[in-house]
């Protein structure tokens, strides 16, 4: 294979793969000058010309004239004046010989590993590029279409054919793909795994959340609205805490929009994802009410040093507080940066009850705790649910419902 058809046949291949001029000369010259060292044992007194175009390769030796008889001549940049008029007949002492060195001169062999070195280098550079490109997007929306579902991870591939990772872990629980399907998800990180680029996609980051209002509310992405805060239970319930320092809007409703209409466009791509947006504010308490919403607050208790807050609500308001699943008071505790234990507002019937605090010397500890993450502080309290009521509101088992039922009756039958 002469010089031509090789750098010809690399040049089209390079381009195939979008590789810059630049780029493409420096990759032929490093695979040149490689073989130039493994032949001569260095490549520092060499000069190696590309024109990519022609596909002309032109590679110089050059060296120093030096006496027969001088020490130097053995050096790497030196030959003797017997050996350089050789090459030409009127050379004389310290001129320099610019010697052409063929392709073929490093043997056919040489040749062909060179032509794998350089496809090797530029599947390479295509796996940087690659890299590069989508760190770079981290963070930011992009689609792609489903072409294999796995048992734990779904492959799509982007607009220019390169493969990204959708993991189960990052699906929205209710997502379900078909081939073919778009999809939408931000790019969550990229890795290199044994030399090839890994982007994974995620649908349950809450950047996610936060790019999507960007897209659908004008004023999130010109910056006139700041989202301060956002948490996710995937696919069920999200809070969103919104601020604006320009008084004429209102965060909420921009938000939202009319009749629902840019709230209604994310809640459809988060598979009907619950999206609580509300207004942000430096006032703990204010904050901590908002975030329980749509429960009534009546009474809150701040433990700063704890990171604690005892919030007191209506009886009818305690089952809105903590939500479906318990989704509402947890989103609530992240949102606000404290744990959120909420407490029964006691009725004049309600004064005969008795603090749950009062059993510990017959209830275990842990089961009283349990108990109070669901608002339930008292034995009433408790008295007033069935069994199946606490088997799907807390952890506990059914015999230990039993033994607290028990306990608790017999103090009121006393």
């Amino acid at each position: 294979m002469d010089a031509k058809v090789l750098i010809e046949s690399f040049a089209e291949f390079a381009k195939s793969k979008n590789v810059d001029r630049p780029t493409m000369i420096r990759i032929l010259e490093d695979v040149f000058r490689a073989m130039i060292r493994k032949k001569y044992e260095t490549d520092e007194n060499f000069d190696v010309t590309i024109n990519a175009d022609k596909g002309d390769l032109e590679i110089f030796r050059i060296r120093e004239i030096v006496d027969d008889n001088s020490e130097d001549i053995w050096d790497f940049d030196k030959i003797s004046l017997s050996e350089a008029r050789k090459i030409e007949p009127d050379f004389e002492v310290g001129e320099e010989v610019y010697e052409k060195i063929e392709l073929e001169e490093f043997g056919r062999r040489a040749v062909m590993m060179a032509r794998q070195t350089l496809i090797q280098k530029i599947k390479d550079l295509e796996k940087d590029l690659l890299f590069n490109q989508y760190e770079e997007l981290v963070g930011e929306i992009v689609s792609a279409e489903v072409y294999q579902i796995l048992g734990r991870e779904v492959l799509l591939i982007d607009g220019e054919g390169n493969e990204l990772i959708l993991p189960k872990s990052e699906q929205i629980p209710k997502d379900r793909f078909r081939k073919g399907d778009t999809v939408r998800a931000i790019v969550h990180k990229v890795e290199m795994v044994n030399g090839n680029p890994k982007i994974i996609l995620s649908r349950t980051s809450p950047i996610f959340l936060e790019r999507l209002f960007e897209n659908e509310v004008p004023e999130v992405f010109d910056g006139l609205i700041t989202i301060r805060k956002i948490v996710r239970e995937p696919g069920e319930r999200a809070k969103v805490a919104v601020e604006s320092y320009d008084d004429r809007i209102d965060p909420v409703g921009a938000c939202v929009g009319m009749k629902g209409s840019r709230i209604h466009a994310i809640v459809r791509e988060l598979q009907n994802e619950n999206i609580d947006v509300i207004n942000y504010t430096d006032n703990l308490e204010l904050y901590v009410q908002r975030a329980l919403s749509p429960a009534k607050v009546s009474s809150i208790t701040v433990d700063k040093e704890n990171k604690r807050i005892s919030v007191y609500l209506k009886p009818d308001q305690v089952s809105l507080a903590i939500g479906k699943g318990g989704y509402n008071i947890r989103l609530a505790s992240r949102l606000v940066g404290y744990e959120i234990d909420v407490f029964r507002e006691l009725s004049d019937y309600e004064e005969e009850d008795v603090d749950l605090e009062e059993f510990a010397d017959e209830i275990d500890s842990w089961v009283i705790d349990e108990l109070k993450k669901t608002g339930l502080d008292t034995a009433k309290s408790v008295l007033s649910l069935t069994k199946e009521d606490l088997l799907r509101r807390t952890e506990l088992e059914e015999e230990t419902i039993d033994e607290v039922f028990k306990i608790l009756k017999q103090e009121f039958e006393q």
